[in-house]
């Protein structure tokens, strides 16, 4: 069984909080964790229709059940139990009592902000990162951006495009057509295909508005949809001013590159050689492990990116609050003075940055003119 790096923090956060909560996409392994880290705790699933209405018809019954707490799997399916939950855990002084585990973010955390505020440490886990996968091998970049790091796919060895042709059908569309009501299966099918196609782009709206033939409110409630299943995450642009960053124009990236690549049509390794979007999906994958590391640290998120009128931008802006460090991402084996310089424009404007990085296709770690130069395969 694969060690999950973020497995420190959610025993440490056990041990402070009565209650930890863990989020994330269906299928990142979230159940496998529980069970491996809590394995004296009883276990039960809401996705079983049994445990479910036991549940919703006698919350207080149910949780009578497990008097020494529990892992409780696919909470966002009762959330009337968490009020419940709250009178428990405000009457014990027990730490990790219970370990509750949801698939919705946007079900699950309205209903934690309701009942379990300052009772919870909310944890997010998505699939595997590079390192808990391929340390000390060696992988092509085009076989880590098509496999992506689902890990069913590894556990089970199945073929990518089986498993993501299964995980789109069974929960993605499934899911979402629960909460959105979606009459055309084939418009949102559409819409998915044309997110896949502008990873690591700018988001335009009206673009995929009228290519869809469905109105902007529509657009803007299914990409919320599908940020809060952890599908796709938006790369809001850096700004001094705080407030423009929430209403300028933000980045669109999916959260799995092997995800996007199957909604791209891309069915091997071999397809993504000579790929229009390779360069995008290596970015996708880039960010995809920078999110990783921060969840996975359980630290506040501080990602944005960089670009003005004048076509000066850096792909990466982490905000020290006071400062910030800037990283460029480029699918490229060989790193020439080019690239370098355009790390320089945000210090000759003025901007206190305290380190800057390179992510690029090759395998070696140098330093070089200012620029800490890092493998892709050592991201972290």
């Amino acid at each position: 069984m694969i060690k999950r790096e973020i497995s420190e923090r959610v025993l440490e956060l056990s041990r402070k909080f009565p209650v930890v909560t863990i989020t994330g996409p269906r299928q990142s392994g979230k159940t496998t964790l529980c069970r491996m880290l809590f394995p004296e705790k009883a276990y039960v699933s809401l996705e079983n229709i049994d445990n479910r209405e036991f549940a919703l018809n006698d919350p207080k019954g149910f949780l009578q059940k497990f008097s020494s707490g529990a892992v409780i799997d696919e909470i966002q399916r009762v959330p009337e139990l968490l009020s419940y939950i709250q009178e428990i855990v405000d009457f014990t002084d027990e730490k990790g009592f219970y370990i509750l585990t949801g698939s919705q973010q946007f079900e699950l955390l309205s209903s934690i902000t309701q009942s379990l505020a300052g009772r919870t440490a909310v944890i997010k886990l998505l699939p595997f990162c590079y390192n808990e996968i391929y340390k000390n091998q060696n992988p092509s970049i085009e076989e880590v951006l098509y496999t992506g790091f689902y890990p069913r796919i590894f556990k089970e060895k199945i073929n990518p495009t089986d498993m993501l042709s299964f995980y789109v059908n069974t929960y993605v569309e499934r899911d979402l057509r629960l909460l959105l009501n979606i009459k055309n299966l084939s418009i949102f099918e559409a819409f998915l295909k044309l997110c896949a196609a502008r990873t690591g782009q700018i988001l335009n709206m009206s673009s995929v508005s009228n290519e869809l033939g469905i109105d902007l409110k529509t657009v803007k409630s299914w990409l919320s949809i599908l940020e809060a299943s952890f599908i796709i995450k938006l790369l809001n642009p850096y700004y001094k001013n705080i407030n423009k960053r929430l209403i300028k124009t933000p980045k669109l990236y999916f959260l799995d590159t092997g995800l996007a690549a199957f909604l791209l049509g891309i069915k091997n390794s071999e397809q993504l050689e000579n790929h229009p979007l390779k360069g995008e999906l290596f970015e996708t994958y880039v960010i995809g492990e920078l999110w990783k590391n921060t969840y996975n640290k359980v630290e506040q998120e501080n990602l944005y990116f960089f670009r003005n009128h004048q076509g000066n931008e850096v792909d990466v802006i982490f905000d020290n609050v006071m400062s910030i460090s800037q990283l460029e991402i480029k699918l490229t084996h060989t790193v020439k003075s080019k690239i370098l310089s355009s790390l320089s424009y945000l210090t000759k404007a003025g901007y206190a940055v305290d380190d800057s990085y390179l992510v690029y296709g090759g395998d070696d770690n140098y330093r070089r003119e200012g620029v800490n130069i890092k493998s892709w395969r050592n991201i972290n």
